[in-house]
């Protein structure tokens, strides 16, 4: 989004970033398709180069429509990844400076053992019955990666 607006005038900023938004709002994957469709041809008119940068970003910023609809809102986030991040950064930065890579390494590793056992234990990101559904709506040709995935649940 914020690459998309540097591409507009401050003054329309708002206006764009709205449009965009109404992208996300629609109900199913054909409506979201149509309005990205519109908000494209209306950037077209007045903002040429950042109508190009959101055609461009079609297969990244629509991926999401692939997935159940209940996934949606965590697809399109990166709330996770960088609520994430930002404890890696809270907790490295008591530490200050580390001795060496093999410390940090620990440090970090710890941090993200302890984010995983939270999810898998306290909260649920995804349900286990979205995650088999999502499964068992994937296109043949995935990766082995993703079929092993399917065989372990």
């Amino acid at each position: 989004m914020r690459n998309l607006l540097t591409h507009v005038p401050k003054a329309t900023q708002t206006f764009v970033a709205t449009m965009v938004r109404s992208i996300f709002a629609q109900p199913d994957q054909d409506t979201v398709l149509e309005q990205h469709a519109r908000v494209c041809a209306q950037l077209e008119e007045r903002f040429p180069a950042a109508a190009e940068l959101l055609a461009e970003a079609t297969p990244d910023l629509l991926a999401f429509t692939h997935f159940p609809k209940e996934h949606w809102r965590q697809l399109w986030s990166n709330n996770s990844l960088e609520r994430l991040n930002k404890e890696i950064r809270r907790r490295t930065d008591v530490v200050g400076i580390s001795p060496d890579r093999a410390s940090i390494i620990r440090l970090v590793g710890a941090v993200l053992a302890e984010q995983h056992d939270e999810w898998a234990v306290a909260r649920r990101y995804l349900s286990a019955e979205s995650i088999a559904k999502a499964l068992a709506e994937a296109p043949v040709d995935e990766p082995e990666e993703v079929m092993a995935i399917a065989e372990a649940a």
